[in-house]
Formats: C-alpha cells, sequence, structure tokens
C-alpha cells in the first residue's frame, strides 16, 4: 500500500467501504449531485437489532490499497455503486459490460454492488433488477436514498454471515493465516504443524473477527477478541498484526469513549437506540477501568445471550492515557516493516486527533514528528502538497499555529516547485494566505493599530514578499499593489532604508499599470481584502480644524437674554467623566464655518521615509454637509520634522460637518485615512456647525497701507492697516471704497472706531462721518461698489509746558503787585508738583520737532443673505495710524487787562458749562471730575478764539489748538478765586494805585478779612507779614529790622471759615523812618493750604508812604 488516506481516524475502523464511481461520460455536476445524496445515507441501524452499520464513501480507491483488507477491514472495499448515463437502449450491454468490468476491479472483496442509469427509459428500463436502478433523469430521482439504504442492508447481510463464519469454533479444520501482500513470499515452505503457526494463525484470526464485529456494531465483542489476538500475537513475536490488533483495540476503546468522534467532522454518531449512553460523557477521563472478558463467555453469536447483563458489567476499553500507550506501541511495531509505512502514518494521525481531544497537544507534537520522518516511496508533487497541507491542519488541530503555518507555506512553495511544468500558483496563493494566521498576519491594516507589533516581522515579510510575487504571476497586478501596499504601511518600522526604496520602487511600477485603489478586493473563495490607506506615508499627529480669517468670521447677534445657557455638567469637575479620544474626536467646536466659503483645516505630518515623499491629491474627508474638497499637492523632504500642512475646501450647505479624515496619493496609491485609524493623534475636534452664506465685503482706501502693525493686543482684529502724516489741527478726508465680493447681497452695515492710543490727550473728535448717504446705496449687490467718507482730525498737546512760564520769578509771585481779579496783565507759574517727573512721559524742553503717533480702529459690522436671517453678522476692522506733526507752538501765557487785550474775547462763562448726565454717578474721584470739567472749559474757550494756521507752499491748513495751554492753573487766572481777601489799612480799603499814608512813630492798623464764597468750609490758616523796600533796580531790601516794628506778633491767625462765612485778624506796625515800604502777606505752608489751589491765596501788595510827623 503506497498511498496513504490522511483523513483516517479511528472511527473509521467501524465503517464498510463504499466505492462510488462513474461510468461511462458523466458530467462532474451531476455525479457530484447524486454523490452528495448517496453520503447523506452514512449510518443505518440493523432491524430488529440494537445495532447500526456505519458506511464510508469514497469516489476514488486505489485497487493496491484493497489488498490490505484482511489486514484491517475498514480497507476493504465491500460495495460498489456506479453511476452512468444512457439515453438509448442500444447503448444499454455496453454499459452493463463497463459496470461488469468496474466490479472487476474490486471483485475479490466486494459484497454487493449497484448501477444507477440515469436517462433510459422503455423496456429495459422496466425490466426489475436487484442491481441496478433507472432513472428518467437527475432532478426526477427520488427513491436514491432508499436503494442506498436496501444496499447497506444487503451489505450487512454479507457482513453478518462472514462473522459468524469466521467466529464459529470449528474444531478440525484448519484456520487459514491471513496475510499482508508482502508477507506471501515469506511463508513459502514454513511448517504449517508447528505450534508457532497455529498461534499465529488463531492470533491473525481473532483480529480479523475483532475487525468483523467492530464494522457489524458489535463493540465489546470486538473489544474481547482484539484482547485475545493481543495475547496470542505478542507470544509468537508476530509484530506487524500485534501492531494492528493494538490498533483495533484503541480504535475501539476511542469509539467508546468519544461517540462524537475524532475527525471533526459535523455531526455526532448515532448509537442503537438513538441516544447516547449515560457514561458516554465522562469517557475521556482518566482512569476508567480496564476488565478483561472471560472468552469463554463467547458463544457461536458472539457475546452472551443476556446482553444486558455483559453491557452493566464494566467495559473491556482502554482508559484514555492507555489508547495513546497502546498507539505508541502499535507505532513502534509497524515502524520494523519498511512496506508498512502508510499503516505507521496513517496510525500517526488518528493518535493525534484523538490527542487533540484530550487537549494534549505537546504528546500530539511528538506524534506528527514522527508522522514527518516516516519514509514513503517516491511521491508526486501532488501527493507532497497533500501530506504538507494535512501536516499542517493536524498541527493547527492541536495549537501549534505557527507551525501549521511553517507546513502549509512548504506546501505552497511545493506547488509551484520548479519540476512542475505548469506551476499552480493559485494553490499557492490561496495556501499562502492560509498560513497568516499562523504567523500573527492579518490582512485589515486595523489589526496593526493595537498595541505592539506581534509576531516575527522578519518571516512576515518574506512571506508578503511571496503573496506579492504570486498574486504577480497569478496575473492579478491589484493584488500585487494591495499585498505591497500593506507590506509598506505595516511592516514601515522594520524595513532598512535600501528595502524601503526597493519596496516603494517596485509599489511604483506596479502602480503605473494598475492604481492602488480603497475598493475592497474579493478573492473568488470568498476571501475579501480590505483596503489599506497609507497613514503612515505621512505619519500625521495633529489635526486642527481652523477658524475663518478675521475678517470673515461670523458672529452671532446677542439677544436680549443673552448668550444661550450651557447645557453641560452643573459641576466644576466630576471624576466620572469619560475622556475618550473618540469622544475628544467627535466634540463639537466653538467657532463657526459660513456656507460658500473656504475652510481651512490643518495638519502636522513627517515624513518617515529616508527619500523626498511627494504626495498628490490631498484632501479632507467630510460627512455631514456637502463639502467641495480642494486637493493639493505637497512634497516632503526625506525624514523631515513636522511639517504643517493646511487643507482647504468650500461647504455647499449648511449643518453640522465632521472631519472624518483625509486622502492622499502616494507611490500610485490612492488612500482614505480616517481620523480614528491614526495612532497617538491629537485634535481639537472635528465637528463644526456650518452657518447660511453671508456677503464679503472688501475695503479699498484712499491712503496708503502701512507698514506699522498696531498692538499687539489687537492686531489680531486688524484686517488692513494704513497710515496717514498729519500737521497738528489739520482735518483730512479718508475715501473708502467699499466692495461686495461674495455672492449674497450686503444689507446691512454699522461703522463704530475705537482709540487704542491712550498717554496722548486728544481733543475733539479724532474720527466722524456720515453713513445716510453710502446707506442709500444698500442693499449693494455682489460685485457693487460704495464709498464711505471719513474726517480725520488730530488736535494735541503740543505746548512744551516747561517753557511756556519760563520768565516767572521763582518766588512765583506776580510782579505786577495787582490782584488776580484786576483787569492787569498777571504771569504765573505752575506748582512744582505739577511738573511730569519722567521726561518720557511729557513733552521734552525745546523739542519743537517732536512726533506725536494716534491710532485707531474703524469697525464695520454687516450682514446680509440667508445668514442675515439667522441673526448672523460679520466685523472687518481698518486699522488707521496717525502720525501727528506739530503746526503751531504756543510758549508763553499771559493774562492781561481788558482794555489791552490783543484778541477781544467772550466773557467765558463756566458756570454754565453743563455736567455730563452720569457724572455724579460714575466719576466718584474727585480728580478725574475736576479733569472733565477742565477739558470742557478748554474746548469753549477753543471754540471762542478759533485760531487757524496755514502754509500756502505746502497748501496745508488746519486749526490752531489751543486747549492744551489752558491748564487748571491758566485757568484759575481766568476766573475770580471763591477766597475773596481784603487788606485794610486804618480802616481804610487798601488800593494798588495809591499808597497808604502814614505818620512815622504812629502805629499803623492792619487788618486781614477772608470772606468765603467757596461750597467748603475752609482754614484755620496762618499768615506773616514781611516788609521790604523796592529800589526800583531789581533789588528788594528785606532787612529793616530797625526800620519798621511790629506791635506784637507779625504772624496772623483766621480760624476756620465756613461756607459765606466771614473772618478777620487785626495787627500794627510802626515804622521808625520815613519811606516807601511794601508789605508782602505770605502763607504758611501747612496741610490746610496745601489742599488748596496756590491762585486762591494770592493776596493784593500793601503800599504805605511813611512821613514825617507833623510838628
Amino acid at each position: 500500500m503506497s498511498v496513504p488516506d490522511y483523513m483516517q481516524c479511528a472511527e473509521d475502523h467501524q465503517t464498510l467501504l463504499v466505492v462510488v464511481q462513474a461510468v461511462g461520460i458523466v458530467s462532474e455536476e451531476n455525479f457530484f449531485r447524486i454523490y452528495k445524496r448517496i453520503c447523506s445515507v452514512s449510518q443505518l441501524s440493523v432491524r430488529d437489532s440494537q445495532r447500526a452499520l456505519f458506511i464510508r464513501y469514497r469516489h476514488h480507491y486505489p485497487p493496491e490499497n484493497n489488498e490490505w483488507g484482511d489486514f484491517q477491514t475498514h480497507r476493504k472495499v465491500v460495495g460498489l455503486i456506479t453511476i452512468t448515463d444512457c439515453f438509448s437502449a442500444k447503448d444499454w450491454p455496453q454499459t452493463f459490460e463497463k459496470f461488469h468490468v468496474q466490479k472487476e476491479i474490486y471483485g475479490s472483496t466486494l459484497y454487493d454492488s449497484r448501477l444507477f442509469v440515469f436517462g433510459l427509459q422503455g423496456d429495459v428500463a422496466e425490466q426489475p433488477r436487484p442491481d441496478v436502478a433507472f432513472y428518467p433523469n437527475y432532478d426526477d430521482c427520488d427513491s436514491v436514498e432508499k436503494r442506498i439504504e436496501d444496499f447497506i442492508e444487503s451489505l450487512f447481510i454479507v457482513l453478518e454471515s462472514k462473522r459468524l463464519d469466521r467466529a464459529t469454533d470449528k474444531s478440525g479444520d484448519k484456520i487459514p493465516l491471513l496475510c499482508v501482500p508482502f508477507e506471501k513470499k515469506d511463508f513459502v515452505g514454513l511448517d504449517t504443524d508447528s505450534r508457532h503457526y497455529k498461534k499465529r494463525c488463531q492470533g491473525r484470526m481473532r483480529k480479523h473477527v475483532g475487525d468483523l464485529c467492530l464494522q457489524a456494531g458489535m463493540l465489546q465483542d470486538a473489544l474481547v477478541h482484539y484482547h485475545m489476538s493481543v495475547e496470542l500475537l505478542r507470544s509468537v513475536n508476530d509484530f506487524l498484526w500485534l501492531g494492528a490488533a493494538l490498533e483495533g483495540l484503541c480504535s475501539a476503546s476511542v469509539i467508546h469513549h468519544y461517540p462524537g468522534g475524532t475527525g471533526g467532522r459535523t455531526g455526532v454518531r448515532r448509537l442503537p437506540g438513538g441516544s447516547l449512553p449515560s457514561e458516554a460523557a465522562n469517557r475521556h477521563r482518566p482512569g476508567a477501568q480496564e476488565v478483561l472478558i472471560d472468552p469463554g463467555a463467547l458463544t457461536t453469536n458472539g457475546i452472551n445471550p443476556d446482553t444486558s447483563t455483559e453491557i452493566g458489567r464494566a467495559k473491556n476499553c482502554l482508559s484514555p492515557e492507555d489508547i495513546i500507550d497502546k498507539y505508541k506501541e502499535a507505532i513502534s511495531y509497524y515502524s520494523k516493516y519498511k512496506n508498512a509505512g502508510v499503516i505507521e502514518l496513517e496510525a500517526c494521525v488518528k493518535a493525534v486527533r484523538v490527542l487533540a481531544i484530550q487537549k494534549r497537544g505537546m504528546e500530539a507534537s511528538e506524534f506528527l514528528q514522527n508522522a514527518v520522518y516516516i519514509n514513503l516511496r517516491q511521491l508526486s508533487e501532488e501527493e507532497k502538497i497533500q501530506r504538507y497541507s494535512i501536516l499542517s491542519e493536524l498541527y493547527e488541530l492541536i495549537g501549534f499555529h505557527r507551525k501549521s503555518a511553517f507546513f502549509k507555506r512548504v506546501a505552497a512553495m511545493q506547488c509551484v516547485a520548479p519540476s512542475i511544468s505548469e506551476p499552480g500558483w493559485r494553490a499557492c496563493y490561496k495556501l499562502l494566505l492560509e498560513t497568516l494566521p499562523g504567523y500573527s498576519l492579518s490582512l485589515d491594516p486595523k489589526d496593526f493599530n493595537k498595541g505592539t507589533h506581534r509576531g516575527w516581522a522578519a518571516v512576515q515579510m518574506r512571506l508578503l514578499h511571496e503573496l506579492v510575487y504570486a498574486s504577480r504571476r497569478m496575473g492579478n497586478p491589484a493584488l500585487s499593489v494591495r499585498h505591497l501596499s500593506f507590506l509598506l504601511q505595516t511592516m514601515l518600522d522594520f524595513l532598512s532604508d535600501q528595502e524601503k526604496k526597493d519596496v516603494t520602487q517596485s509599489l511604483e511600477n506596479y502602480t503605473a499599470k494598475c492604481p492602488g485603489t480603497m475598493e475592497p478586493i474579493t478573492l473568488p473563495d470568498g476571501l475579501t481584502l480590505p483596503p489599506v490607506p497609507f497613514t503612515k506615508l505621512p505619519i500625521v499627529r495633529s489635526v486642527k480644524l481652523l477658524s475663518l480669517p478675521t475678517s470673515l468670521r461670523p458672529q452671532k447677534v446677542k439677544t436680549l437674554l443673552g448668550q444661550t445657557v450651557s447645557t453641560k455638567s452643573p459641576f466644576i469637575y466630576s471624576p466620572i467623566i469619560a475622556h475618550s479620544r473618540g469622544e475628544e474626536r467627535n466634540k463639537k467646536i466653538d467657532f463657526h464655518w459660513v456656507q460658500g466659503d473656504v475652510c481651512e483645516v490643518q495638519l502636522m505630518v513627517y515624513n518617515p521615509m529616508p527619500f523626498e515623499l511627494r504626495v498628490e491629491n490631498m484632501g479632507l474627508l467630510t460627512s455631514g454637509v456637502e463639502f467641495e474638497s480642494l486637493p493639493a499637492a505637497l512634497t516632503l523632504p526625506a525624514e523631515s520634522g513636522l511639517y504643517p500642512v493646511t487643507l482647504v475646501g468650500v461647504p455647499q450647505t449648511t449643518g453640522t460637518i465632521t472631519v472624518n479624515g483625509y486622502h492622499t496619493t502616494v507611490f500610485g496609491v490612492f488612500s482614505d485615512c480616517l481620523l480614528d485609524n491614526l495612532p497617538g493623534l491629537k485634535t481639537n475636534g472635528s465637528t463644526v456647525e456650518v452657518i447660511p452664506a453671508l456677503p464679503r465685503l472688501q475695503i479699498n482706501t484712499s491712503l496708503p497701507r502701512s507698514a506699522h502693525s498696531l498692538q499687539p493686543s489687537s492686531s489680531d482684529e486688524i484686517s488692513t492697516n494704513v497710515s496717514v502724516q498729519l500737521y497738528n489741527g489739520e482735518t483730512q478726508q479718508l475715501v473708502i471704497t467699499l466692495e461686495n465680493i461674495g455672492l449674497e447681497p450686503l444689507e446691512q452695515l454699522e461703522v463704530t472706531s475705537k482709540l487704542l492710543t491712550t498717554k496722548e490727550k486728544l481733543y475733539g473728535d479724532f474720527l466722524s462721518w456720515k453713513l445716510e448717504e453710502t446707506l442709500s446705496q444698500f442693499p449693494l449687490q455682489p460685485g457693487k461698489v460704495a464709498t464711505f467718507t471719513v474726517n480725520i482730525r488730530a488736535k494735541l498737546d503740543f505746548s512744551c509746558q516747561d517753557n511756556l512760564l519760563q520768565d516767572l520769578s521763582d518766588d512765583g509771585v506776580s510782579v505786577s503787585g495787582f490782584p488776580l481779579s484786576s483787569p492787569f496783565r498777571q504771569v504765573v507759574r505752575p506748582r512744582v508738583e505739577s511738573r511730569p517727573t519722567n521726561p518720557s512721559e511729557g513733552s521734552k524742553t525745546g523739542d519743537l520737532g517732536h512726533l506725536k503717533t494716534l491710532e485707531a480702529v474703524l469697525n464695520f459690522k454687516y450682514s446680509g443673505g440667508p445668514g442675515h436671517v439667522e441673526g448672523y453678522y460679520r466685523n472687518l476692522s481698518l486699522g488707521l495710524h496717525v502720525e501727528v506733526e506739530p503746526s503751531v507752538f504756543f510758549t508763553r501765557v499771559s493774562t492781561l487787562p481788558a482794555t489791552r487785550m490783543a484778541i477781544q474775547v467772550d466773557k467765558f462763562n463756566f458756570e454754565s458749562v453743563p455736567e455730563s448726565p452720569g457724572e455724579k454717578g460714575h466719576l466718584a474721584n474727585l480728580k478725574q471730575l475736576l479733569e472733565e470739567r477742565q477739558e470742557e472749559r478748554g474746548l469753549e474757550i477753543s471754540s471762542k478764539l478759533d485760531i487757524c494756521w496755514r502754509i500756502p507752499s505746502l497748501k496745508r491748513s488746519g486749526e490752531a489748538s489751543v486747549e492744551g495751554l489752558l491748564n487748571q492753573l491758566v485757568l484759575e487766572h481766568l476766573q475770580l478765586a471763591p477766597l475773596q481777601w481784603d487788606v485794610l489799612v486804618d480802616g481804610q480799603p487798601c488800593d494798588c494805585e495809591v499808597a497808604a499814608a502814614c505818620q512815622v512813630g504812629d502805629p499803623v492798623h492792619l487788618e486781614v478779612r477772608l470772606t468765603n464764597r467757596s461750597p467748603h468750609s475752609v482754614g484755620p490758616f496762618a499768615l506773616t507779614v514781611v516788609p521790604f523796600q523796592d529800589h526800583k533796580n531789581g533789588v528788594h531790601n528785606y532787612d529793616l529790622h530797625d526800620v519798621v516794628s511790629f506791635v506784637g506778633s507779625s504772624t496772623f491767625y483766621l480760624d476756620t471759615v465756613q461756607p459765606s462765612g466771614q473772618s478777620a485778624c487785626l495787627g500794627a506796625l510802626l515804622f521808625l523812618y520815613t519811606g516807601d515800604f511794601f508789605l508782602h502777606i505770605r502763607f504758611h505752608e501747612d496741610c490746610k493750604s496745601k489742599e488748596l489751589p496756590p491762585s486762591w491765596f494770592c493776596l493784593p501788595s500793601v503800599h504805605v508812604r511813611a512821613l514825617e510827623a507833623q510838628a
């Protein structure tokens, strides 16, 4: 026997072998239709008996294997079923003759045979024949199964008769010696009367009867016969048949322990009676009893007639452990015979299947390892493929997946061996696909994104290369591209630089003929190869959805209720919040995109390849909204760092859009890369709301663009910057052209301004405009233009205050000697505290060319179209940079008597300047309140003066602003102080024009009277009277101790004076010499006087003339 049956299993020992073959020309489809129906009748319960008969069908069986039927009866062909087509009566004799010829091939072992004839009708078909069945066609043959059952019953009758004949004890008759084919020549000339020979004959016959009993469904009788055979054959060292007896014993025990079978076939064998024995489920456990039945209990009909008592006794079968030991022993005996290699190989296979059920993989591998090294005859290539494939399946059965994959791959390579004239590349490819799980390979690239890499990368790459080559030899370039793409995507980290170049070069060569797509590839056997997106070419580390530019960013009109109430959790922190990467990606972003406007998504990518990577047709993948993606192409340098790439597109409809990923074309392979499949990706979310379309406003100005950027805090709000240079007080027009460059009409426009410069004091309106004329042109249709005029007027303070009053005397006292309330000229100097301490904060002395800068923003709020209906608008900001040069300087401020003023002005009624409505509520700071009122007074004075300037050579003109000159000190000199001071000499008010006369030696009475006309109480105050003489040459003599004497103290004290109240202090002086004397009344600088303005303490000078006393 040279052809092994790798599908053999232990339970096949109880089956009857029936061969089903075609006679003549029968189509393969029709043959297998009938063959499948015949195979469905594989088990039959014997009538009037508890036994069952099992049939094993084969459509091909080598005749030389039939010669081993005496050695193991399940190898003997006992039934023949032939199928033929016959359409005319004249062809019937020839057809029937072929049937007889076919019978002769297995004639020596056949119990019975049948011929199924299809297509023949008429007299011949109506003649009843026991071994022939006629059917009109393959569709009208309902009785096939019934005829097969009758055929099996006839086989059982013959089987039973042979069993009874062999089992009957015929004393006196010689027992024939059963032989295998290669033994016949060895037994020629042996002494047939020797005791040794007879025991050999008895042992072999017992083994043969055990086989027949097992086939006839008499399991217990078979076990008894096998045990007796083992004892007899062991005594005569008949090792080949002893191995067969041990194998039969193992098979019978396996059938008893594992009613479901060990061959992995679907369905469970039905035992007689239609149910399984109650103890069958526990047959696999160790420790099952082994008790020999007394051979004397056997009768002519087999076991003891009292079947129930026999079955109730302990079974004469092996335990699960003993089964494997006996298999090992049997295989060791087979190995002694070179011609029994097939028997040994099949025994190993049967043992492995039993061990697989027992979950004893390591022991099973020992049997398989033995099977690998069993030498058979020179096998054909097809037989080698079959052998390696079965070894692979058996290793898979016991859980040795990588070993299984190894033999499967060997079988695949055998399909395309050089010795084969027509290599089977399809079979090779199919077997290679089956090896993938064993090497921890999956054809789904998603499986390689989960954790660390599994399996040996070098072996996996070799296998993928073989798949690529096999698919190319099959003539399927799409498969080659798919597998090569998979290799590059999943094994990129394990490829050397040279291998990366080689693989990509091969891929480009393949895709030149067949570009790679994202369509799944379905193989003929139903296996589907999923698409392989190149998520590593390039590698994307972050995806960020970008808001629209500031000038196009939509904003929602706030309702009376304010912002929408948040629907998020009311808790500041919750430990049960699930921080899922998928949830973060799918969260909605707080900005909006606009229908019809270009939207941007920024990707941070890098190139892991050692050469320049060109990515073509890179665009966005979206869902939820109709979206027009605008593809881009980029080239990344070798092994580049993170590189920003911006992908753009235009949403065509409104709703919620989700950015699912991006698509690329790399090396001719088109890839759809989803964000969910990108490991380690950072994103700010992938869902954004698309609102209805809005118009787009573009502005052009009559001024040049500015190179200056506005303050950083507001630079992100400015879309355009313009600059202009003005002289102080000059007004210039800014003409702005408004153009609707969108697709929706511009229906609404609001213009506001904001001054960014805060350190410069600005007087009057810096920017002014009239919007009515522009709005009269609305709605502004797409492509239309409107104009808008803005007046820019710069009025700043260039007064150089350090130079204004530089001619004043150091003591700050007026040299005119007249009170402020008089119309004579007064020149005053500000207090030291009012000067800027930091020169950079104020104007530098004498720096007349100093430029000042003003910055402002014009904000255009506009809307229209469907977006306006939904309550959205856009803001467009224009930045204005104005450089102001000084025009007219005021270097000196003087107050003159009204009769001598150079410029006649109206009376300044400061009391009539209105207070702002919110002044009392918001300006709680008194200092701020005073500054506001000071500015209002300055504006009134400037408007009354209306000083203008003009530069004819430059054709420039403007207003000369004096608001900056009119500081608090000057304003105080332009109004009456609220404290009225009166000085009386000898009871007469002191007049600045007339000197008070007195006599030398007579005391002069001096009274200082204070009237409080302010709304607050003032005082107390301390005053000191200082006499001096003016020599009219700029020298004042204060050393008058010997000339003037005080009667009492020279210091006067005034108590607190209530509003509208009056207070006075008295003193006296004595002049000892004649002459003109002046009295300077000074205030002590205490806390009370410092709180009030200095102008409130200006007392008139006192002029006293001392005359000679009259005799």
